[in-house]
């Protein structure tokens, strides 16, 4: 199955927990986890290569060929050459990528002061009268459906209560595959996957793209956590999962 397919099934290559939340920002650093299997992968002397997509539905497609020559980029700065065709090329690289539909969450970032509280009267609502002499004065009619201020058990102690904020994060991911093209032997395996709260192929898929090389090929069967940072800042080596 491919990888989006899998997304649009509502599956992950790895629990949404386990995973860095990235937020879109100059400042802040793309995380992703990356695992990576390598089986007989040939130094880079002579070997070709000619990216491929890996799900039919994406071939041809000026998007993924984008995203194709992001990973052309780095198979070139690893040293192989980039064949003119695929029947060219000694090895066949598959890329397949796709982003969830997004689920919600909820978080507490504080305590904010309920304007239904007052300090003497707890909950209760205010109200405008004049007295005997025509004086206007503020009274506070004590509202039962509130609660009792400082005891009330779902907005606290003196009427402070969780400042709630909701947001959705997408689960995207990049997988890739390479194979001797004369016998189709598996010679590497990756993926790379985020939690994010942008949903934009444009800007994950080349960072997943990067963290998945950093390294490569890696260390076959283990599972890296990989910070790919601002512009102009070195990359950070995540420890190991």
């Amino acid at each position: 199955m491919s990888i989006r397919k899998a997304f649009k099934r509502g599956m992950t290559l790895a629990a949404v927990p386990a995973l860095a939340l990235g937020l879109v920002a100059c400042a802040t650093p793309f995380r992703a986890d990356v695992s990576r299997f390598e089986s007989q992968m040939p130094a880079p002397q002579g070997e070709s290569f000619f990216v491929v997509a890996d799900d039919p539905a994406l071939s041809g497609g000026l998007e993924f060929s984008m995203y194709a020559d992001d990973v052309a980029e780095q198979m070139r700065e690893l040293g192989y050459a980039q064949a003119p065709s695929a029947e060219a090329a000694t090895m066949l690289v598959r890329l397949d990528y796709g982003v969830s539909e997004g689920r919600e969450r909820i978080r507490s970032t504080g305590f904010y002061r309920d304007p239904f509280y007052n300090d003497w009267y707890g909950y209760a609502r205010p109200v405008v009268v004049r007295d005997r002499r025509g004086n206007r004065r503020i009274v506070y009619l004590r509202d039962r459906r509130w609660g009792y201020g400082w005891n009330d058990s779902f907005f606290g102690r003196g009427a402070f209560g969780p400042d709630i904020t909701s947001y959705t994060v997408y689960t995207s991911g990049v997988d890739l595959k390479i194979d001797d093209a004369a016998t189709g032997q598996r010679l590497f395996e990756g993926q790379a996957e985020a939690a994010s709260t942008s949903n934009r192929l444009q800007y994950l898929v080349p960072n997943l793209v990067e963290a998945l090389f950093t390294d490569f090929p890696g260390n076959s069967g283990e599972t890296v956590r990989i910070s790919i940072a601002p512009e102009d800042q070195p990359v950070r080596r995540g420890e190991r999962r």
